[in-house]
This record gives structure tokens, C-alpha cells and sequence, in this order.
């Protein structure tokens, strides 16, 4: 009977077996030379190949059928070929020259190759436009190794974030068109500023690690290198809708001139993004624009580019505490016990959703705030081996926060007491503004030299200037007092120039082996003057300069694999804050990282695959060690010895024409070696009467999981239909360095769904219908959260507070492309 079932099973599988399967192959070349790392791809089957050092490409296990063939090289006009293969084929493809400059020179001064010696990630416009349904960029970036991603107000619109390696964004590099984008006193990257900005994105690198030298905030744990749209050769328009779960809208409208007599271009987008939030009242109405004309010469290109952003933000930052998040009755009436809550404040805490509640009602208690930057780029092709890349850039940025207080002292707004009916008053309830105004201008350049095949030099750096206004306003107050409206009651500016300059040179003294040097030298100047929001007084002026080393080798094993080592230095300032609520007597210091990248990589035509492990070793990290300042924000400091270790896997594999497995894995160390944590005792007036510091050895430096793993299955049935299964796992997250299991983020495992479907109608010359379900299985967790402590009476109270995701919940958008 089992011989039968054999031999049945057998017979139905023999025409699969059987099935004819064949070879494409051939060589990519211009009228002179091979054209080595030409980039070949066969559309439908989900396969791509990269043309070895003779040109040659090769595509085996082919079944009969008709093929696109896709062959693009930097420089050159892209081909694309419609075959039909029913045998072994050879083809060679010859490109012909670009009639125009491609703007891919603009950012190749500060992009890594598989000759840099490191660990990198590029991700194109297609993977970016598929996932792209409105959320922020962080979210579309979700998927990439070692990347962790939140958002206030749980579903990816309005403030969100984002972690490289367990770094925050003040610790990620971001240069868009090679033009520092971090702000430069926070070092934060605040993309609610650039709403759907990802609409109008060609393509992104990350880089893991220091990576390459680059313009702007030190990597410490990534960056993140944005080039803006490339022109279309032919004119279009799209219309792109997307409506969702806590009635999210997206709506973006892009035009685009295409090549007009092969010099001139045009393309603009507008969009508008709106949400409800699954938080309670954490709305989000965001607005952008981005407009772009440019000259292609054959050597010469010439862009400009004006883009903005407004948000209306509502504030949901306060997250939500502990005790109203898993429901506990007696935790929340402790809560409202010791914080002294209102009537009005502890109903709405015991009778809001556990997952969705915001302690904010006041109707305006929005964050506000509007970004306008303009980008000069000019690119020239002196000849084969030399080019030149330089931006002039201006960014102007301003806006408030508005905030709704109670009982809130005369005193910390300079304002005098007053008498109502014969008694003295010293507290009032008020509405106060926080404004930032702020210019950020410069310039960047970038010289290329390639004299031969075996040798590139680039020469690279840019001078940037800030300017930004910090101060208060008291719009209403119950109790007037002497104040004015319009008067600040802190005043403050920051002002900071940053100068860099880079050499990088890559050696290939045999075809195999390539040798990598990147040496940056840094100079900074911070100055901060005035009042701060604590009326007190500033004045402090930090200068610094750094030296940043970087070496590696790269060896080729086959035209398929390689193996690279790389050894850099990064050194970075300390924020704004850092220098503001530091300790009397504690200045802080600049922090140095040495990183070390080792790896191993291999791509042919159906398997891509990177291994790389690495270390980053820190000296004086600037870590939160549980201090507060007189009103109590967090203070950090520095730390002598830390170290973030790991192995990080991402791979690709096609399974078959219609089936590809995406997979990526980052699994690490991260540790500080000795740390002192410090917790505040409190007497009956509410001052502090003691401190008891805790020492801890070995302990894991917050926010870093050991481990966050993605794979997505890709199915595409049939042609221009496909569906692919997202699922991410991050390892737990301690809110503290104390390694603390009551301080925690739970291990999270969260799967989502898209769907997208092509085809042609009514004229229209691609509709696009899409889908995207996030958290299929409606997994409860949360993804950032803060925690602070205190003693009173010898009681230890720790209060956690946690921003949860939401549920499931779904967007769908229709795309038309004319």
C-alpha cells in the first residue's frame, strides 16, 4: 500500500520535477568597457543580479515564459528587454551614455559601497512606496535590521521615533541630499515636521554603526542618508488617497514635468495628513508641500529644491501610567493620593480606557509648529575622473507648544504676588506658550577623483551655521499679576557653528582585495545666553574638536562574496539639555565611540545574505542616571565605560517566481560597567531631605533589547497582485539602567498584513489598490515609556508610565498614476 501511495504521490509530482528550467546569461558593457556592477533585474520573477568585474550577469533555474529584463548602471540610460525563453539564452546588453548627469552624484560622497567596509542597508523607491500608507518615516524603516520604532499616539502619525542598535535619534545621523537634517541643539530628528516626506524620497542608505564620514550629528548608532526624487523622463501626475483606522486620511497629489528637451524638469507634491490617533484626543493634522526644478547638462546638473511641513500635533507625551494601563483600582487612588490629582483629573483617570487614556483635556494643548528649508545642489562631471557635488542650504523653523497649568507659583514666571480681597495670592492658573524660532544655514561639497579602476579619492566637508530663540509666553492667567501679553518671561538664544572636512580613499591593489580610509576632522562652537524656562540664568560657550579615523579592508572570495573588517572613531557633543540641567560643578563631556565591523556577505540572483558582527565600545557615554533638576527633569551624565556588542543577520531569498522570504536578525549586548543610580527622599514639604545612590556593575543600558528579529513572506499569485506577512519580534526593554524587572518594556511579537494590487482602467495608466493591517493578531503592548522614583516616610515609590500601540487596525489607499 505504501509502494502505491509512492508511486501515486511520484506521478503527480513528475510534471513539476520535469518541468524545463533554463539558463539567462551575459555580459553588460558600453562601447569601451565592461561595465562592472551594472544592476540587471528580472521583473516578474522577483530576481535581480549585479554584473561581475567582466560585465557578466547569469540567471539560472529559469521556467519558460516571458521575462522583463531590467539592466541600469550609474551614468548610463536604462534598458529594459521583453523576452521569451524557451532554451538557454545569452543576451548582451549595451548601454549607451546618460544624455544628462544623474543625480545619484549628489549623495555619493557620503554613501558606503561593498568597498567601504561597511555595514549597510539601501533601501529604493519601490520598497519605500510600498509600505508607504502616511505613517512617518520611521515606520517605513520598521523593517530593516536592528531598527525599534514608537509612537505617541500609537499609530505611527504625529511623534513618533525611532532606535538603531538601542541608540535613540539623537545618536543617528540623518543628511538629506548630504545636508545635516538632526536640529542642532537637541540632535533629535522630528519627522512630524516633514509629513509624508517619504512621497518625495528616490532612495535611502543605512548605515549601522559610525559608517561612513558624513555631514551633521555624530553616528552613534546609525545613519540615515536621504536622497530626494530623481526627475521621470516622461511627464505624469499621481493622486494618492489613503483612508484608515481613528479616521486617518492621506492625501497627496505629485506632478512632474519629466525631461523637457532632455534639460529641464519640474515636479511637485502636496500633501495632507489627518488623524484622530488610537490614544484619546492625540490628533494629528499635518500639511506639506515639496516643489523641485532642475538643468541636466551632460556634465553639469543644477537643482533646486523648497520643501516644508506644518503640524498640529495634540499632546500625548505624558504616556500613560502603570496602574491605569493594567487596571488596578487601589494602584490608580495611590496614584491620585500622591500626586495630589483633581477631582476632575482623577475621574478621568479611573474611568478612561486602560489603553488610551491622555491625561491632556484643555482643547488647545497642541504642539505647533512650521519648517520651510531650501536646497541649492550643483553637480559637474569635469571629466571621467573627476567630479565635483555642492548645496547651499537655508532651514527656517518655528513654533510652540501651548500648555494649559494649574496652581502655578508668580514667582517661576518673574511675575509678583498679588492681593485678592485683602488676601495674599502667590499661585494662579495660566496658559503659557514655549517658542522655538530657529535659522539653520551652510554649505556642503563634495570633490571625486577615480584616476583608474584600482584607486578613488573624495574630498568632503561643510560649514554650518544655528541660530535659535527659545522663550516663553503667558497667554491667559486667571490671576493677571503685573505681567503683559506678548511679554517673555525666559528669553534665550543658542548659537552654534559646525565645521567638518573628510578625505576617504578606496585602494583595490588586486582585483580581490580593496582597501578603505575615511579621516574626518571636526570643529564645534556652542554658545547659549540668557534666561532659561527655569529663569535661570545661561551663559556658556563649549568649543570642541574631534578627530574621526576610519579603516577598513574589504576581500573578495568569489565575484559573489566577500568578507570586510572596519575599525572607526566617532566622537559627539552633548545636547542642549546636557549643558542646561547639568549638576552644578558637572560639566559634561564629549562622548568617543570606537566601533569594530566584521562581516560577510553574498548575493547572486535568487540569495542575497549580509552576517555582520560588531562592537561599539564607549568612553564617557552620556547616559539618565535617575537625577532631576529643581523642577524635575531628568539629568544626564557621563558614564566612563559602556559597550554595545552583536551579530546582525538580513537576508533575501526567492523561493520560487511567485514566493520570496525576507528575514533580517539583531542580536546584542549592551552594557555599562559601572553605573550609580541616584533616588531622592522627600520630607512633608515636599523637599529633598536625602540621596541614596545605588551602585550597579554590568548592567544593561536602557532601551536596548538583546534581540529584534523581522521576516516577511512575499506572495505574488499572479501578475500585479501580491501579498506579504510581516512579523517582528523585540526583546525586552529596560526603562532604566538599573536592569530593574519592574522597570520594563514586556517582549513583543507583532504581525502585520499587506496587500497591494496593479492593473490598468478607464485610461488611467496604473491603479494601484492597497492594503496594510497592522497588528493582525491584536497584540496588547508597548513600545516606549519613561519611569522615575522616590522615597517618602522610607517608602519607595517607582512610577512607570508606557505608550501603547494600537490594536489592530488597517489603512487602505488607492493609488492613480496618469
Amino acid at each position: 500500500m505504501k509502494k502505491l501511495l509512492f508511486m501515486a504521490l511520484a506521478m503527480l509530482l513528475f510534471p513539476l520535477l520535469t518541468k524545463a528550467q533554463f539558463t539567462l546569461s551575459g555580459t553588460v558593457s558600453d562601447a569601451k568597457q565592461p561595465l562592472s556592477g551594472a544592476s540587471v533585474k528580472l521583473k516578474s520573477a522577483q530576481r535581480g543580479a549585479t554584473a561581475n568585474r567582466s560585465g557578466e550577469y547569469q540567471f539560472k533555474n529559469l521556467q519558460p515564459g516571458n521575462y522583463t529584463l531590467v539592466v541600469s548602471y550609474i551614468g548610463y540610460e536604462t534598458q529594459e528587454k521583453t523576452i521569451n525563453l524557451t532554451s538557454n539564452l545569452t543576451l548582451d546588453v549595451a548601454l549607451a551614455p546618460s544624455a544628462f548627469l544623474a543625480d545619484e552624484v549628489i549623495v555619493r560622497g557620503t554613501r558606503a559601497t561593498e568597498k567601504s567596509a561597511t555595514t549597510y542597508r539601501n533601501l529604493s523607491k519601490e520598497e519605500i512606496s510600498e509600505n508607504n500608507f502616511g505613517q512617518d518615516l520611521p515606520f517605513l524603516l520598521n523593517n530593516t535590521p536592528g531598527v525599534v520604532v514608537s509612537s505617541d499616539a500609537g499609530s505611527g502619525i504625529g511623534y513618533t521615533s525611532i532606535r538603531v542598535r538601542g541608540s535613540d535619534a539623537t545618536r543617528v545621523n540623518v543628511t538629506v541630499n548630504g545636508i545635516p537634517y538632526n536640529d542642532s541643539e537637541s540632535q533629535g530628528s522630528f519627522w512630524v515636521n516633514m509629513p509624508d516626506f517619504a512621497s518625495s524620497v528616490e532612495n535611502i542608505q543605512i548605515q549601522r554603526g559610525v559608517g561612513t564620514s558624513t555631514n551633521g550629528a555624530g553616528a552613534f548608532g546609525g545613519s540615515l542618508n536621504v536622497q530626494t526624487s530623481a526627475p521621470s523622463r516622461a511627464a505624469f501626475a499621481e493622486i494618492n488617497n489613503t483612508y484608515g483606522s481613528f479616521n486617518t486620511w492621506k492625501n497627496t497629489v505629485k506632478v512632474g514635468t519629466g525631461l523637457i528637451n532632455d534639460k529641464f524638469s519640474f515636479d511637485g507634491r502636496l500633501s495632507r495628513i489627518k488623524s484622530d490617533g488610537f490614544i484619546d484626543r492625540a490628533a494629528s493634522d499635518l500639511k506639506s508641500y515639496f516643489l523641485s526644478g532642475a538643468y541636466h547638462g551632460k556634465k553639469d546638473l543644477l537643482r533646486i529644491n523648497v520643501f516644508a511641513g506644518a503640524e498640529t500635533t495634540y499632546q500625548a507625551w505624558n504616556g500613560i501610567p502603570e496602574s491605569r494601563l493594567n487596571g488596578d483600582l487601589a494602584g490608580m487612588q495611590a496614584y491620585i493620593d500622591r500626586n495630589y490629582l483633581s477631582e476632575a483629573d482623577a475621574n478621568l483617570l479611573l474611568n478612561s480606557g486602560n489603553r488610551t487614556y491622555n491625561s491632556f483635556t484643555y482643547k488647545d494643548q497642541t504642539d505647533n509648529y512650521w519648517q520651510n528649508h531650501y536646497q541649492l545642489l550643483y553637480a559637474r562631471q569635469f571629466n571621467e575622473q573627476f567630479s565635483f557635488n555642492g548645496a547651499l542650504h537655508y532651514t527656517d523653523g518655528r513654533g510652540y507648544y501651548e500648555e494649559f497649568r494649574t496652581g502655578q507659583k508668580f514667582s517661576n514666571y518673574g511675575l509678583d504676588n498679588v492681593n485678592l480681597g485683602g488676601s495674599p495670592l502667590d499661585r494662579t492658573d495660566l496658559i503659557r506658550r514655549r517658542w522655538l524660532d530657529n535659522d539653520f544655514y551652510g554649505v556642503t561639497y563634495n570633490f571625486n577623483y577615480q584616476p583608474s579602476n584600482k584607486l578613488t579619492f573624495t574630498l568632503g566637508g561643510a560649514y554650518n551655521e544655528y541660530a535659535g530663540k527659545h522663550f516663553g509666553e503667558i497667554i491667559w492667567a486667571q490671576y493677571a499679576s503685573n505681567g503683559q501679553y506678548g511679554d517673555h518671561y525666559y528669553d534665550n538664544q543658542g548659537d552654534k557653528t559646525d565645521f567638518n572636512i573628510f578625505g576617504k580613499v578606496i585602494y583595490s591593489p588586486t582585483e580581490k582585495l580593496s582597501l578603505f580610509a575615511d579621516l574626518q576632522y571636526r570643529n564645534l562652537n556652542y554658545e547659549v545666553a540668557g534666561t532659561d524656562k527655569n529663569l535661570d540664568l545661561i551663559d556658556l560657550n563649549d568649543k570642541m574638536n574631534f578627530f574621526n579615523p576610519k579603516v577598513g579592508a574589504t576581500y573578495f572570495l568569489t565575484e559573489q562574496s566577500n568578507v570586510y573588517a572596519s575599525y572607526s572613531v566617532a566622537n559627539k557633543e552633548p545636547n542642549r539639555d546636557d549643558y542646561v540641567n547639568a549638576t552644578a560643578g558637572l560639566f559634561p563631556k564629549s562622548e568617543r565611540l570606537n566601533n569594530v565591523e566584521a562581516g560577510y556577505r553574498f548575493k547572486n540572483d535568487r540569495f542575497n545574505a549580509g552576517l555582520n558582527v560588531y562592537g561599539m565600545f564607549y568612553k564617557d557615554q552620556i547616559v539618565v542616571t535617575g537625577k532631576i533638576n529643581d523642577v524635575g527633569e531628568s539629568i544626564r551624565q557621563n558614564v566612563p565605560e559602556s559597550y554595545r556588542i552583536g551579530v546582525e543577520l538580513d537576508a533575501s531569498y526567492v523561493l520560487s517566481r511567485k514566493l520570496v522570504l525576507n528575514a533580517n536578525a539583531a542580536l546584542s549586548r549592551n552594557k555599562i560597567s559601572d553605573y550609580i543610580d541616584y533616588l531622592y527622599e522627600y520630607d512633608d514639604n515636599g523637599d529633598i531631605s536625602n540621596t541614596v545612590e545605588t551602585a550597579y556593575t554590568t548592567t544593561d543600558i536602557s532601551f536596548s533589547p538583546a534581540a529584534v528579529l523581522f521576516a516577511e513572506l512575499a506572495y505574488k499569485p499572479v501578475t500585479g497582485f501580491a501579498v506579504a506577512l510581516q512579523n517582528k519580534y523585540v526583546g525586552k526593554q529596560y526603562l532604566d539602567n538599573t536592569q530593574n524587572e519592574s522597570r520594563k518594556l514586556a517582549a513583543y511579537f507583532v504581525s502585520n498584513l499587506r496587500a497591494a494590487y496593479d492593473f490598468t482602467a478607464f485610461g488611467v495608466k496604473n491603479i494601484n489598490l492597497a492594503l496594510l493591517v497592522n497588528n493582525v493578531f491584536d497584540k496588547k503592548y508597548e513600545s516606549n515609556g519613561y519611569t522615575y522614583g522616590s522615597i517618602y516616610q522610607g517608602i519607595t515609590t517607582t512610577e512607570n508610565f508606557y505608550f501603547p500601540q494600537a490594536g489592530t487596525n488597517f489603512l487602505l489607499s488607492v493609488n492613480l498614476k496618469f
